[in-house]
């Protein structure tokens, strides 16, 4: 199904309050409190939350045989960012974004348990959901800190797992059974090219572009040379070092 465009049947901005709806805004008044005792003017602060807020980035790879990582990105309509089209910005976007590419993610629900068990058993069901690929939790990795999507406006914290697939096996998302998921389509990208399309604009989605940084630290792949960290010269060999992730080996075996 190839999406057309999105319509505006009704808009219900005057008619609810911020807390109703799928996002809530809790419109606050609020003040800093100083160590001193001082205190600041009072301040308006509105935060945008959803159910749970938190996420878990799942970032599907393969090596394959002539160590080439292949990665697997999903692109589906994301109204927000379409319907941009209605609004005036000081730097007009030409681009319609009919589909955004973007990494495997899914929202963290009431019953998943806290912890990095936790978040690898959200990276492995919605590797299944969102891109038909059957992962054991096991198999994933965290990697790196969580990161806050936009903390002017929003408490949505990101977590990054990166889990080991056959990206033959990635199939046509089923979807949730909603709406926004009727367009959604998977595809798969080399590691540095997609990171290229990140920087270019391509690929216009923020958690997608720390995400693969993420995943080409945790590989050891440095993908401006197109190479893995074992195959430098010695002595780059012996400097180089993964930027806050740990490591047992120089990169994962292939897949």
């Amino acid at each position: 199904m190839e999406l057309a465009e999105i319509e505006i049947v009704e808009d219900l901005s005057s008619k609810s309050r911020c807390n109703e709806g799928f996002l809530r805004v809790s419109r606050l008044r609020i003040r800093n409190i100083y160590r001193d005792g001082s205190r600041s003017e009072v301040y308006p602060c509105d935060v945008v939350r959803r159910p749970g807020s938190d996420a878990v980035v799942a970032l599907l790879y393969e090596v394959d045989e002539q160590e080439r990582v292949q990665v697997v990105l999903r692109s589906s309509p994301r109204a927000p960012v379409y319907l941009r089209r209605h609004e005036q910005f000081v730097h007009p976007d030409p681009r319609e974004y009919r589909a955004i590419t973007e990494t495997v993610a899914g929202l963290v629900e009431d019953d998943d348990v806290p912890g990095e068990s936790g978040l690898k058993h959200r990276a492995a069901v919605e590797a299944q959901e969102e891109a038909g690929c059957a992962v054991p939790e096991s198999d994933f990795q965290v990697v790196g800190g969580e990161t806050f999507a936009s903390p002017g406006t929003s408490d949505e914290k990101l977590y990054y797992c990166a889990g080991p697939v056959r990206v033959a096996d990635a199939r046509e998302p089923e979807g949730d059974g909603s709406v926004m998921e009727e367009c959604a389509s998977l595809g798969t990208r080399e590691l540095a090219e997609a990171i290229e399309a990140c920087r270019l604009g391509e690929i216009p989605d923020m958690k997608t572009e720390v995400g693969l940084l993420r995943l080409a630290d945790h590989l050891g792949f440095i993908p401006q040379l197109g190479l893995f960290a074992h195959e430098l010269p010695p002595g780059l060999r012996e400097r180089y070092v993964r930027l806050g992730i740990d490591a047992v080996s120089d990169r994962p075996a292939a897949s």
